[in-house]
């Protein structure tokens, strides 16, 4: 089974900008999809983006989408989010999730998921 772990979570002000990384052990290509999803203090799972490992196609999340940006990395093993224009509504636990469909992440079911890590914190501030 895939283990993930994030890092790169942290406290900004708003319109600040953050990059998360999710590594992937023991490689990315054990994987179909590789995504993230956030849940903040009080509120249900949220997807924020999916992208496909062997394709390289992305979906976001609508409250997302245009100020966040997924990319893999193969060579590394590794998937990034990279946030900007953040908003204090961004405010939560950043998972990083590995699924079958792309579908599975961005509903935030954790039933569906094949592994998620331990999650990083994001802090916006107004």
């Amino acid at each position: 089974q895939v283990k993930l772990e994030e890092s790169g979570g942290g406290s900004v002000q708003a319109g600040g900008s953050l990059r998360l990384s999710c590594t992937a052990s023991p490689n990315i290509d054990s994987t179909n999809v590789m995504g993230w999803f956030r849940q903040a203090p009080g509120k249900e799972r949220e997807g924020v983006s999916a992208t496909q490992t062997g394709g390289g196609a992305t979906d976001y999340g609508d409250s997302v989408d245009g100020r966040f940006t997924a990319s893999l990395d193969k060579a590394n093993n590794a998937v990034y989010l990279y946030m900007k224009s953040l908003r204090p509504e961004d405010t939560a636990i950043y998972y990083c999730a590995a699924a079958d469909r792309i579908g599975s992440i961005l509903a935030g079911r954790i039933e569906a998921l094949d592994a998620w890590g331990q999650g990083t914190p994001v802090t916006v501030s107004s």
